[in-house]
């Protein structure tokens, strides 16, 4: 295997002037040395870990990171800046950066030696030696820890030490210290044996045990604020004289932190982005639960709040779990923030059982016909050599995934919520909906009613003795003894009449109401590219699917051809008029064409990062156009994804793929007349892109 990095993945004048700009030169360092084999995928999974969270640190630092499928072996380039790259670190620019890479099976030797590179950034004369150092190879050797380097620094310090000596023992009286010998603690004199026999014999006091504390941190790569983290809570507890444990949860997996060292510590600090596995170890103590980022640069204020705690008694673990999806969250948030949090965290888990079940449901359609589910069970009859009972496999596989789907959605909305104990009163809830045909509305509500009959249980002051009962045998048994009984016998038939309601409302629906429909959802599709609006749109149009309808069938129609226009347009308009965009999102356009076609709306992101006043409203103009159309046309779909993939399943496929081009034409037209007019306000030709001397482009 190569050498994590080597002279050639090394720029000392690196002049991109934007974050992507920089990723993008580093990366076709790597690409060069066959360590990249698709560049554009690649940067495409560096921006989406970005877009998690700035991965710029404190002390001029920018350490982009990701663990992608197109990465052949761990990977490491650095690049230094003379004016600075903002990676969003609170204290402004990096001069110097670091592009991990790490392949999506990375070893665990290598990812440790990451995580080593993670520590060392936090070491000043490391990074000061890479700030002066003139050859690449000096510099890739420093990140590597090669021992000659070591050596050579060896060989420095006692050459400048030596010279310190002579030049003190030359200007300065003999019995005047050196620089060195202060640096030295004094040693205290050993007592005479007559002094010793004088002193009268008295026990030597026992030192007072320091504070111990054990911390868990963890990010959503773990590969680098990670480490970070745990080298940065060392350095402050050394520091404050307490004693800290720390577990990694990163790539390379996690070594378990003694259960006796768990037992014994004062408080706990957790650190992460993403859960904390066996969190419910720490159940009991002191706890501070933060950002993995607040790790890196406040420990000291993180181990004095623990402390603190500890000392007022409080135990705060046990009594008030923090759920995942709030985690980081400020004490600001409003309760509509966590709302659309805990929504988001059902619906996140949800899609895969829709893509898969539904599209499983879809090629059965396609191979057998629509009268496939009217097929006998295949664990009853099944002949291997009819296409028809192929059918109804794929068919009966299809449902039985698709069945999950509410309940799925349920159990995470709790699960967001209340964290794991929320899990078997949602599920429960979610299939009660199911029973009582409440639907996809039913789920939703069953769900937020797990969590908050959960969440009221976990406030309840519990005896030590009953704590480790708790999540597994009384929290799930009294949840769901609650949830069963409200769904049942309280709010179940109400909430079944409603989504009765809404579906004949959706088979109802003709003319004006359905175009209108249809824009509102391209506009919802379209506003945030794949955030919690596009994602409610989706949700409500997959919910239909559950017992599909004429009027289901066209609302899942728009919906997912007004979600393939952004990204299709932004390949459009960068094809059409390519000056009006740099060279990254020129390159980024060829593949928003594969992914609109796939129905991927998160492939116009990189355009709307950039310009967003431009590009959103022109997508989403775009977005309308196409959904009302669809549902003008009466398109129909019974798959809940795929794209182009799909049309053979399509009503009316050929209206439909005019409607997704006419909405791509208006997208890509609006977005470059808007752009037009911004080159020609700037007093430049309306399509040549601005840029400074050095031929960067710089945003109007």
């Amino acid at each position: 295997m190569s050498e994590l990095i080597t002279a050639e993945l090394v720029d000392l004048d690196l002049s991109a002037e934007t974050k992507d700009a920089a990723a993008r030169s580093l990366a076709e360092r790597m690409a060069a040395s066959g360590r990249v084999t698709d560049l554009e995928g690649f940067l495409a999974d560096v921006a989406a870990r970005e877009a998690q969270m700035p991965t710029g640190l404190d002390g001029g630092i920018g350490i982009p990171h990701c663990r992608s499928a197109h990465v052949t072996e761990p990977t490491l380039a650095f690049g230094r800046s003379a004016s600075g790259i903002d990676f969003g670190a609170p204290d402004g620019p990096a001069d110097l950066i670091f592009l991990i890479a790490a392949p999506a099976g990375g070893d665990a030797d290598h990812l440790s030696i990451l995580s080593t590179l993670a520590r060392h950034l936090m070491d000043g004369e490391f990074t000061g030696a890479l700030r002066s150092a003139t050859e690449p190879g000096r510099a890739a050797s420093l990140i590597r820890g090669d021992a000659p380097d070591e050596a050579e620094k060896v060989a420095e310090t006692e050459a400048a030490g030596a010279a310190g000596a002579d030049e003190a023992g030359a200007g300065k009286p003999a019995e005047e210290p050196t620089a060195a010998a202060e640096a030295v603690p004094p040693v205290a004199a050993e007592p005479t044996a007559a002094a010793a026999e004088a002193a009268p014999a008295e026990p030597a006091p026992q030192p007072a045990a320091p504070f111990r504390i054990v911390a868990i941190t963890s990010c959503p790569t773990g590969i680098a604020h990670t480490y970070m983290a745990a080298e940065s809570l060392e350095k402050a507890g050394t520091a404050a004289g307490v004693e800290v444990f720390v577990e990694t949860q990163g790539s390379a997996g996690f070594k378990r932190l003694d259960p006796q060292l768990v037992a014994d510590a004062d408080g706990v600090i957790l650190a992460h982005d993403v859960e904390v596995r066996d969190k419910e170890r720490f159940a009991g103590k002191p706890t501070v639960d933060v950002g993995v980022k607040a790790g890196i640069n406040r420990p000291a204020e993180l181990i004095a709040e623990v402390r603190q705690k500890a000392a007022r008694g409080e135990v705060s673990a046990p009594a008030r779990p923090t759920a995942p999806m709030d985690k980081g969250a400020g004490a600001a948030d409003s309760y509509a923030t966590r709302l659309r949090k805990w929504l988001m965290t059902g619906v996140s888990y949800m899609v895969p059982f829709v893509a898969a079940g539904g599209l499983l449901i879809a090629l059965a359609f396609a191979i057998g016909g629509y009268t496939i589910n009217k097929a006998p069970s295949v664990a009853d009859h099944f002949v291997w050599t009819e296409s028809t009972s192929w059918a109804a496999l794929l068919f009966q596989i299809g449902g039985v995934a698709f069945g999950f789907l509410v309940p799925v959605l349920a159990g995470f909305i709790a699960y967001g919520m209340a964290d794991r104990p929320g899990l078997v009163p949602g599920f429960v809830g979610g299939a009660i909906a199911l029973t009582i045909n409440a639907g996809f509305l039913g789920g939703l509500i069953a769900g937020l009613i797990a969590g908050a009959v959960v969440m009221a249980i976990q406030r309840v002051t519990i005896p030590p003795v009953l704590r480790g009962i708790m999540p597994v045998v009384v929290i799930p048994l009294i949840s769901s003894v609650i949830v069963g009984f409200l769904m049942f016998l309280v709010i179940g038939k109400p909430i079944a009449a409603l989504q009765k309601g809404l579906t004949d409302w959706l088979s109802g629906l003709s003319g004006a109401n359905a175009i209108i429909l249809g824009a509102i959802l391209g506009l919802m599709m379209c506003f945030d590219l794949g955030g919690p609006l596009n994602k409610v749109a989706y949700a409500f149009a997959v919910g239909g699917l559950a017992n599909p309808n004429e009027g289901s069938l066209k609302v899942m129609a728009a919906v997912m051809a007004a979600g393939m226009v952004p990204p299709l347009a932004m390949a459009l308009a960068t094809t059409v008029r390519g000056r009006l965009f740099t060279k990254a999102e020129r390159e980024n356009g060829k593949a928003a064409w594969v992914l609109g076609a796939s129905f991927i709306t998160e492939g116009a992101i990189p355009f709307a990062a950039a310009d967003p006043l431009r590009v959103i409203p022109s997508a989403m103009v775009g977005g309308a156009v196409t959904g009302a159309l669809s549902m003008a046309f009466g398109c129909t779909l019974r798959a809940p994804h795929g794209g182009v993939f799909v049309v053979p399943l399509i009503g009316q496929p050929l209206l439909y793929l005019l409607a997704i081009a006419i909405g791509t034409c208006v997208s890509a037209g609006l977005v470059i007349l808007l752009k037009g007019l911004r080159g020609a306000s700037a007093g430049r030709p309306a399509d040549t892109p601005a840029s400074d001397a050095s031929g960067v482009t710089v945003a109007a």
